[in-house]
């Protein structure tokens, strides 16, 4: 009766003990959660987990001994605890390792979820080498298996080739940096966005209309790429002006390049101390043709500058009294030349019967 008493004092004072921890763990999440740094938060998130069953666990473990139970009936529930107590803390730490990864990554990027590839080739080592554990403690020899394994790695590897090439194509992607989860890429096929993910067989990039690009690493690492964040994120870019051969130059030179200063200063994602560049190139038919060069602070922004730019540079020539002349053609008819056919002469004025001719001068 005593030993029953012992037992049960055991386990509540287990039960006890484990909601005691899970209310200081919750309390503790509450000051994590005010931290800039990540990385506490995801420790006290997988401590909820062990902490608590451990206690359970010892509860249990110290009510066997206080029962008089045999020694191969003790020894069988202390096996099954201690494996128990194992998955849970490789669970524990296999969350731990992992969400400690993704919160790197993220700083890195700047993505949320980004870069789950080495997120999930960290959750599955921790997962199989407390598997290993576990086997090790019930006495199950791993050699064997891990020698089947590596008999056995040769026919998975063949039959997974497209799977595995994917996989150390995404790690090399990743290791050598020429694309990270964040970027704006542009493919030789055309297909353009943003990167949101590369997980261990593909990679995901989201399009400006937030339709979704699966592109599969093997396929990216072989293609050739445009990366607009990379080797920085600021880039230039060309606005096509042309002005009436009668304008003054110097005159347009000086109030596009105002034009631009504003504009740069004003509108968001714009670069602030980029300096305005103007650069005529070309006689055209009816125009001289220039380019205007303006700074932007990623690749999405330039839209948005680019639209603010041309409406507040339309706006400012119209006041300045500068002409931004329409292509035009001047036909002129002649005697003598191409002969027009007679029942075409309705159609512009002749009278039928007359021959008139046309030449483009």
């Amino acid at each position: 009766m005593d030993d029953m008493v012992g037992a049960g004092i055991a386990v509540v004072a287990g039960l006890v003990a484990a909601f005691l921890l899970r209310m200081l763990l919750k309390w503790l999440g509450k000051h994590a959660d005010r931290t800039k740094w990540g990385g506490d938060d995801v420790l006290v998130a997988a401590l909820r987990t062990v902490v608590p069953s451990a206690a359970i666990a010892g509860g249990i473990a110290a009510a066997a001994a206080a029962m008089p139970l045999t020694k191969a009936v003790q020894h069988t529930v202390n096996q099954v605890l201690t494996v128990l107590l194992i998955f849970v803390v490789t669970v524990a730490a296999a969350r731990l390792v992992a969400g400690l990864v993704r919160t790197v990554t993220t700083s890195r990027s700047g993505v949320a979820g980004s870069a789950t590839i080495f997120v999930n080739i960290t959750r599955v080592l921790v997962l199989a080498i407390g598997f290993l554990v576990v086997l090790q403690t019930l006495g199950i020899s791993i050699a064997p298996m891990l020698t089947a394994l590596g008999v056995g790695g040769l026919a998975v590897a063949l039959a997974l080739q497209d799977t595995l090439a994917n996989l150390f194509a995404g790690i090399h992607i990743l290791a050598s940096k020429t694309v990270q989860p964040g970027d704006y890429i542009r493919l030789a096929s055309g297909e353009e966005g943003y990167v949101e993910d590369i997980n261990w067989r593909q990679t995901t990039v989201r399009a400006l209309s937030n339709n979704l690009i699966v592109v599969p690493n093997g396929e990216l690492a072989k293609t050739n790429m445009t990366n607009f964040m990379r080797p920085e994120q600021q880039l230039t870019i060309l606005v096509q002006v042309g002005v009436a051969y009668d304008s003054d130059l110097d005159h347009v030179e000086r109030v596009t390049c105002e034009v631009v200063t504003q504009v740069m200063t004003e509108i968001e994602g714009a670069v602030p101390e980029h300096e305005p560049l103007v650069r005529f190139h070309t006689f055209g038919d009816s125009r001289i043709g220039f380019t205007v060069i303006l700074g932007v602070g990623e690749f999405s922004d330039q839209f948005r500058i680019k639209h603010e730019f041309i409406k507040q540079l339309h706006k400012r020539y119209r006041a300045e009294g500068i002409r931004i002349p329409a292509p035009a053609r001047t036909v002129a008819l002649q005697q003598g030349s191409v002969s027009i056919p007679q029942q075409r002469g309705a159609q512009i004025g002749i009278e039928p019967g007359e021959v008139s001719s046309a030449r483009l001068d």
